[in-house]
């Protein structure tokens, strides 16, 4: 009990990340904007974590077709164990800050709908294939994807979350392409409030401390090495 206990209580501190996350974002980007850049944040999480539950989790973490996706636990619910339902829980916030990576790339230079776009793209297809090619099979604890039966291990999602966030938003920028005038003739684009990205920075730095300690799936004496 004190496993599951756990683990609900990291997933919360990786959901305020996405706070951390919007007062970052809106803090730099321009008065005009925030709003913009905020609202796209809250509906980031929404829909990834309706995606998630539908059939994300499943092609992550379902009984795995050739170590590629998973083939079952879409709809997640019915007949699971307390720490199955945390482990979902836990695995939601990770694919909410996934795609929130792209949001701070793009902000100011995409569309409302285009974000929403890349959002389901990332939450549906994307993030979940990926993760389950290293971390297929941990619902049963039985390595299933093909990168984890080749000895892969990612413990806290450096590569199944962030660089995949982040080969998201790479990609989506160079398609947008350059900030025009943004580092021409020593012109600049002030923030809207450097003391509220500040304030996100922190957010982020606490949440750390579920992101991480909760991906032992366990409260035990490795955290404090964490």
């Amino acid at each position: 009990m004190l496993d599951v206990i756990w683990i609900v209580i990291c997933a919360a501190l990786v959901l305020l990340m996405q706070a951390g996350f919007t007062c970052l974002e809106t803090g730099l980007v321009r008065n005009k904007n925030s709003i913009n850049v905020a609202i796209k944040n809250l509906m980031d999480l929404c829909l990834s974590g309706a995606i998630f539950w539908l059939f994300g989790f499943g092609l992550m973490f379902g009984s795995s077709f050739l170590g590629l996706l998973g083939t079952d636990n879409f709809l997640f619910s019915g007949d699971y164990t307390p720490m199955q339902y945390a482990f979902f829980l836990f695995q939601v916030m990770f694919c909410g800050t996934a795609i929130t990576i792209v949001s701070g790339a793009v902000a100011e230079r995409m569309s409302f709908v285009g974000y929403g776009l890349i959002s389901i793209m990332v939450a549906s297809v994307i993030y979940p294939v990926t993760g389950h090619w290293a971390w297929g099979g941990f619902l049963d604890g039985d390595v299933q994807g093909w990168l984890g039966q080749l000895g892969f291990i990612d413990f806290a999602g450096s590569t199944v979350v962030h660089s995949v966030g982040g080969w998201c938003a790479l990609a989506a920028v160079i398609i947008i392409g350059p900030r025009v005038g943004r580092f021409e003739n020593n012109e600049k684009i002030p923030g809207s409030s450097l003391p509220l990205s500040v304030l996100g920075a922190l957010i982020l730095l606490f949440g750390w401390f579920g992101f991480n300690g909760g991906s032992t799936l366990a409260a035990n004496d490795s955290i404090p090495l964490i």
